[in-house]
């Protein structure tokens, strides 16, 4: 409970004595009867038939003075303040209580007036204290539906969709969230606390359910993928006796293990090494062959690289004619070398071959163009018809220049040099 700093208004700073006096306060009669006097009148508080009329006060002033001592604490705990005064107001009512009609001897009216005096100048701090008690009890209650609402809200998602690591780290946090609320804040009413802790264990419920359901549901499709995974290892491992031959058979075998989906990463870890393993028992054997087979072809390649080095001499000869037969010899001692392994090899070095044929092959399309009757024809027509458009410009050039015509001088000058371009351009 909050406290609020109690500081009665008409109690003095340092609380004054009761006095004590048991001669001033109290009596005994003759039959050892002792009383107490409270205003005007007095009243009999009990015997002390077996000792002296002063023992006898001073035993019921002694319980007047603890009277006296229980009610300078409060008084002290209320100036000093850190106290709850509403606990404090019980703890003073209840002296009251005590008080009132007790069997002590001593000034009890005055005692009870301070006694009352403090209770009195408790009321408004214990009100304070009630008041920030409602709104520490208003704000935990806040608090505690926001960690309802969201323990709703993410039940309310469609679970079927969500990602569960997240889900559950979320959930975690909330739960953990209310524990500490609940631990360390204030006590919420029993109706309260109970209508939203049923909120949020329904939607932790239902937000347990739908993950229990996936991961069951998961657990049945990881059951089946490692069951199908582990047929393929099987069938993997039997196609070691056929070596290279079995390879086409693993391609397949490794197209149905993609499509076999998820076994869950401990299972797929273990089946994938198994699987693995007898494919790298099928290329390896391809390697060894692989291996063979290049050795084998050295001198081969040899040959060829060779022959490439010859047929670079294609592309120094001016003589098209020449050229075209220096390759055409090179061609067929090309492919009287034979089947080069392995195959990269072969297609690297017929790519290099390629590009010295293709070459030779764009010099005689250009030579072709140029040489071909029926090209030279339309060229040497083209030539005449500028030839012609140009001996008439260049006269009227120098009829516009004798004329002193200048836009005519340049109009012929532009006309003339395209013309002339043009007829560079035939080889003219």
């Amino acid at each position: 409970m909050p406290r609020v700093t109690a500081a009665p208004a008409a109690a003095p700073t340092v609380p004054a004595p009761v006095s004590s006096d048991a001669s001033e306060w109290g009596r005994v009669a003759e039959d050892g009867t002792v009383e107490v006097r409270e205003g005007d009148d007095w009243r009999p508080v009990g015997q002390y038939p077996d000792g002296t009329p002063d023992e006898a006060l001073a035993y019921y002033a002694r319980k007047f003075d603890d009277f006296a001592v229980k009610l300078g604490t409060l008084e002290t705990r209320a100036q000093g303040g850190g106290s709850s005064a509403s606990d404090l107001t019980k703890q003073a009512k209840h002296l009251l209580d005590e008080v009132t009609g007790a069997a002590a001897v001593g000034d009890l009216a005055g005692l009870r007036t301070r006694i009352e005096t403090l209770i009195s100048s408790l009321s408004e701090a214990a009100a304070k204290e009630a008041e920030a008690a409602k709104e520490a009890l208003d704000a935990a209650i806040a608090e505690r539906t926001v960690i309802v609402e969201k323990a709703e809200a993410i039940a309310g998602r469609d679970l079927a969709k969500v990602q569960w690591k997240q889900v559950t780290v979320e959930m975690t946090e909330l739960f953990d969230a209310w524990q500490a609320h609940q631990q360390n804040g204030p006590r919420l009413p029993k109706g309260t606390a109970q209508q939203l802790w049923k909120r949020f264990r329904d939607a932790r419920s239902t937000v347990d359910k739908a993950r229990r359901a996936f991961f069951s549901e998961l657990d049945d499709v990881h059951r089946a993928a490692r069951d199908v995974k582990s047929r393929l290892v099987e069938r993997a491992e039997a196609l070691a006796p056929r070596g290279i031959d079995g390879i086409p058979a693993y391609r397949t075998l490794l197209d149905e293990w993609k499509a076999a989906g998820r076994a869950g990463r401990k299972a797929d870890d273990a089946l994938w090494a198994k699987f693995k393993a007898a494919g790298d028992a099928l290329y390896a054997a391809r390697a060894e062959q692989a291996a063979a087979e290049e050795a084998d072809s050295a001198p081969r390649i040899e040959a060829r690289e060779a022959l490439l080095e010859e047929a670079k001499a294609v592309a120094d000869e001016p003589n098209l004619k020449r050229a075209r037969q220096l390759l055409t010899r090179i061609q067929r001692q090309w492919d009287e070398v034979g089947r080069i392994f392995p195959r990269e090899k072969e297609r690297a070095l017929d790519d290099r071959m390629r590009s010295i044929e293709q070459a030779l092959k764009s010099c005689e399309d250009v030579d072709w163009k140029k040489n071909n009757p029926e090209t030279k024809a339309r060229a040497n027509d083209m030539s005449s018809q500028l030839l012609d458009a140009i001996e008439k410009l260049e006269q009227e050039l120098a009829a516009a220049e004798k004329a002193g015509d200048k836009k005519a001088v340049k109009e012929a000058t532009e006309a003339l040099a395209a013309r002339r371009a043009w007829l560079s351009a035939l080889g003219a």
